[in-house]
C-alpha cells in the first residue's frame, strides 16, 4: 500500500521546510507546499524537496483563464511535481486544459503525469459562507456539482473535506483519487479547520490521500507524531 500521508509544510522559510522534508522524507508519501512557502522560498524549494526524496504536491489553487492555467500545469510538470491543484469553479474548459497540459507536457518531458486535483469547497467555509459569496448555501449540494464537473473534464483526483468522502464515493468513479485536508488527531486545540475527521476515519471512509500538517510540524517530534498516525491507519 502506498503511504497516504502527506505533510503540509506551511512553514514560511526553506530552511524550515527542508528540515522537516530530511526528517520526515522515509516516513511519509509527499509534502504538500502551498502559497506561503512558495512564495518565499521559489521553485527551488521543489527542487530540494526532490531532492530528499519525496513526492511533492504543489497546492497553489490555480484559477485564471485556460490558457493562463495551462501554461502554469505545464511549468509545474517541468519542476516535477507529483501533484498539483486547481479550483474546479474555474470552470470546465479550465479544467480541460489543466489535464491536457498536465498529460502532453509529461509525455514530452519523459514523466509520469502528475495527478491534477480539483479543488472543490474549501474546508474553511461552511453553509452560510458559501451564501455570502453567492453559491447555493449547502456544502454538500455545491461539492456534488463541481465534482461531477470535474469528471466530466477528465481529471483524475479532488480535494474534499473527509465528511465529504463518503457521498462522493456513491457517484464517483472508483478510479478517483481523493485527497483529505482537514484531518486532525483530536488533540490539538480548536484552528480554522471547520470539517475535519481523524487520519483512519478519512480512510475508512474512502480517501486516498492525507494532508496533515500541525499534528505533525508542531509536534515535539515530527518523524514520531508521523510514524503514530501510519501505525494507525488500516
Amino acid at each position: 500500500m502506498q503511504n497516504p500521508i502527506i505533510v503540509a509544510l506551511d512553514v514560511p522559510t526553506a530552511e524550515q521546510a527542508l528540515q522537516l522534508a530530511e526528517q520526515l522524507a522515509p516516513v511519509v508519501g509527499a509534502f504538500k507546499i502551498g502559497k506561503e512557502l512558495f512564495t518565499s522560498a521559489g521553485p527551488d524549494i521543489v527542487r530540494r524537496i526532490r531532492a530528499t526524496g519525496g513526492a511533492v504536491f504543489l497546492d497553489l489553487k490555480f484559477h485564471d483563464i485556460p490558457n493562463t492555467v495551462a501554461r502554469a500545469v505545464a511549468a509545474a510538470v517541468r519542476l516535477d511535481v507529483q501533484m498539483l491543484t486547481l479550483h474546479t469553479s474555474g470552470g470546465l474548459a479550465m479544467m480541460q486544459a489543466a489535464e491536457e497540459a498536465a498529460q502532453e507536457t509529461a509525455s514530452q518531458s519523459g514523466r509520469n503525469a502528475p495527478l491534477v486535483l480539483g479543488v472543490t469547497v474549501l474546508t474553511s467555509l461552511d453553509s452560510q459562507a458559501l451564501g455570502e459569496i453567492g453559491m447555493e448555501a449547502n456544502v454538500g449540494h455545491q461539492v456534488e456539482r463541481l465534482a461531477n464537473l470535474a469528471v466530466r473534464a477528465g481529471l483524475r483526483g479532488l480535494v474534499c473535506s473527509p465528511l465529504e468522502v463518503v457521498g462522493l464515493r456513491q457517484f464517483l468513479p472508483a478510479s478517483m483519487q481523493l485527497v483529505t485536508p482537514g484531518i486532525r488527531t483530536g488533540s490539538e486545540k480548536a484552528d480554522d479547520q471547520k470539517r475535519t475527521l481523524t487520519p483512519r476515519e478519512a480512510m475508512d471512509a474512502g480517501a486516498n490521500w492525507l494532508v496533515i500538517g500541525r499534528p505533525i510540524t508542531a509536534a515535539e517530534n515530527p518523524r514520531a507524531a508521523a510514524e503514530r498516525i501510519l501505525a494507525s491507519l488500516p
